[in-house]
């Protein structure tokens, strides 16, 4: 990936998933995201332009526990929906057809909260296509622990170049 002046960001390299799984390097080959702010920490399942699941380890050692909150650590929804749209990124711009082009958050519909996420939980995060299109591709998120709905909403990408 390689970051254009406009702030959206360019696919230069087809990563292939192993058995539809990509670890951490792989992951960071895709994504330009990095400590902190790297929500995902593995790919465990990839159906190529139809859907991802990755898993994100969350831990006490986190920075954004410091803050929230210091007595009742509990991770901040914006933070789920941001792994959500980094496994559907990962999903939606890691295909052949979008190789070179470049891509940009654009909105987020119908987003809903169901339970905490907080320290020691495994957050599974699975994106689906709904729509992709030359321009834009519109995901499913859910992101789940213990097989219970913690989150979801459905996240709009837009394809240029």
């Amino acid at each position: 990936m390689e970051k254009t002046r406009n702030a959206g960001l360019r696919v230069k390299e087809f990563i292939e998933p192993k058995n539809g799984e990509l670890d951490i390097n792989g992951i960071m080959k895709i994504l330009p995201h990095r400590y902190p702010f790297l929500m995902v920490d593995k790919i465990v399942e990839w159906e190529s332009t139809k859907r991802i699941v990755g898993v994100k380890n969350v831990t006490i050692n986190e920075e954004f526990f410091k803050g929230h909150f210091p007595d009742n650590p509990i991770m901040p929804g914006v933070l789920i929906l941001e792994g959500l749209a980094q496994v559907g990124g990962i999903l939606a711009f890691s295909t052949k057809e979008t190789l070179g082009k470049s891509i940009y958050f654009v909105g987020i519909n119908d987003v809903k909260f169901r339970k905490a996420v907080i320290p020691g939980d495994i957050l599974k995060l699975e994106a689906t296509i709904k729509n992709l299109r030359s321009r834009l591709a519109i995901l499913r998120g859910v992101a789940t622990v213990d097989s219970e709905i913690v989150a979801e909403a459905d996240i709009m990408f837009g394809i240029t170049g």
